[in-house]
């Protein structure tokens, strides 16, 4: 069994490799579950599983790519609004930076989001990254699985806002 070793402020910490975890997921919490479920959908995630939770007020929603599930999931959190309240919403911590997904044709894939309403605010202008952001305002990065090469009307276009 090899160790592996972690600085953590001070002393100097080691872990069994063999005890190291394995990443589930990434939690979001979103204002319209419908809205973002079709965004994702966008990207090939698809539902695989719900909790709605009577007694804490909130749905969880677990995404995957296909052959993903049960392996890197993205949770979405639904917070129930009081009757007659509107959804509550939340800002994006700049703590959190995006998750990415590897497409298999950018081009595609970002005139997909397009046609659906949504701004694709770094263009892949470089054949190989995009950003764009959910309905809840967290950014996406697609990444080419491979390389395409520069392609109009991508190539020339300007970023569109923060990403």
């Amino acid at each position: 069994m090899r160790r592996v070793g972690f600085l953590c402020d001070e002393p100097f910490y080691f872990v069994d490799e063999l005890n190291m975890t394995h990443f589930l997921h990434a939690m979001l919490r979103v204002t319209d579950p419908d809205a973002t479920i079709a965004f994702f959908g966008l990207l090939g995630l698809r539902e695989v599983r719900r909790f709605d939770v009577e007694a804490g007020r909130f749905t969880l929603i677990f995404l995957a790519c296909p052959g993903q599930e049960g392996v890197a999931e993205v949770e979405l959190t639904y917070n129930w609004p009081d009757a007659g309240a509107a959804p509550q919403t939340y800002d994006v911590g700049r703590n959190f930076g995006h998750l990415a997904f590897r497409v298999e044709d950018i081009y595609a894939t970002c005139q997909c989001l397009v046609d659906a309403g949504h701004i694709i605010h770094r263009p892949p202008r470089d054949g190989h990254m995009a950003f764009v952001k959910s309905p809840d305002g967290i950014s996406i990065e697609l990444l080419q699985d491979g390389h395409l090469p520069p392609a109009e009307p991508w190539a020339s276009m300007p970023n569109i806002g923060s990403w």
